[in-house]
């Protein structure tokens, strides 16, 4: 199973989310080919609300502990309860890599 499919299961069971993005940016950065080591997640759920960023963050990263001890370097958070998510019109664009 790929990585961003593995993410993707995970982030799935966790926090049931109304809308779910991973997005492997692997790609823009200075690996091999069909690397799976840098991503972006956008997660909209109710398991958020009540929870400031940083919380968020923590959960997500304890959840991902595995997949970023085995390879993944970077991993972009978007983290939104409904209400926030439904006053967007999306998650900031990722900055371009320099390297």
């Amino acid at each position: 199973m790929s990585v961003q499919t593995t993410i993707s299961d995970k982030l799935t069971q966790a926090f049931s989310p109304s809308h779910l993005e991973v997005i492997n940016e692997s790609k823009f950065h200075h690996v091999p080919p069909n690397s799976e080591t840098h991503f972006k997640v956008v997660v909209v759920s109710g398991e958020f609300e009540g929870k400031r960023l940083i919380a968020r963050h923590r959960l997500v990263n304890e959840l991902l502990a595995d997949e970023l001890a085995a390879g993944v370097h970077a991993l972009t958070m978007h983290t939104y309860t409904e209400q926030e998510w439904s006053q967007r019109e999306g998650a900031p664009d990722s900055p371009k890599c320099k390297g």
